[in-house]
């Protein structure tokens, strides 16, 4: 195994413990870490149900985080870490934020905006693209979503039942 594929398994295992993190409070298992020069810079896990709030993907908030913690929007040179690949308005937010890449551990072919149904980072008309890189920890990240969607099911599946 060479040294960058275990530093990017590092960050997207801290991903997947945000991910972990959302899943313990009922909200949809996806984390998001930002790096740059080797420093977090943010991190977070979907908190929409939580929050209230319909933006609050991990992605969303660890950019916010992350702009805050530079004072600049622009995130050139940072990576983000993410459980999921991106839902198109992740995706948008991505290349305004101007990361230089995304590593992400799923592909989502029903919502993905990144390049599964949508292919908004790869968009040949918008001013920034960024690298992008899947399959990491991939098994893991896996497990944890069909988990957290198999028990939703079964609870709503009980909730039916149990009106009947």
């Amino acid at each position: 195994m060479n040294e960058e594929f275990s530093v990017d398994q590092m960050y997207m295992g801290m991903a997947l413990r945000e991910a972990e993190r959302a899943a313990e409070a009922g909200e949809v298992p996806c984390g998001a870490i930002i790096v740059k020069d080797d420093r977090i810079i943010g991190k977070a896990h979907n908190q929409t149900e939580t929050l209230k709030d319909p933006t609050a993907h991990a992605e969303i908030l660890a950019i916010t985080q992350a702009a805050a913690e530079l004072e600049n929007w622009r995130l050139t040179d940072a990576v983000m870490y993410v459980t999921k690949e991106p839902c198109p308005m992740c995706a948008g937010a991505i290349v305004l934020a101007r990361l230089k890449k995304v590593v992400w551990a799923v592909d989502d072919p029903k919502r993905g905006g990144a390049r599964s149904k949508f292919t908004i980072l790869n968009d040949a008309d918008l001013n920034h693209r960024p690298e992008i890189e899947t399959g990491v920890l991939h098994e893991e990240c896996k497990a944890l979503l069909q988990g957290f969607f198999r028990q939703r099911r079964a609870e709503k599946k009980a909730a039916r039942d149990s009106a009947e």
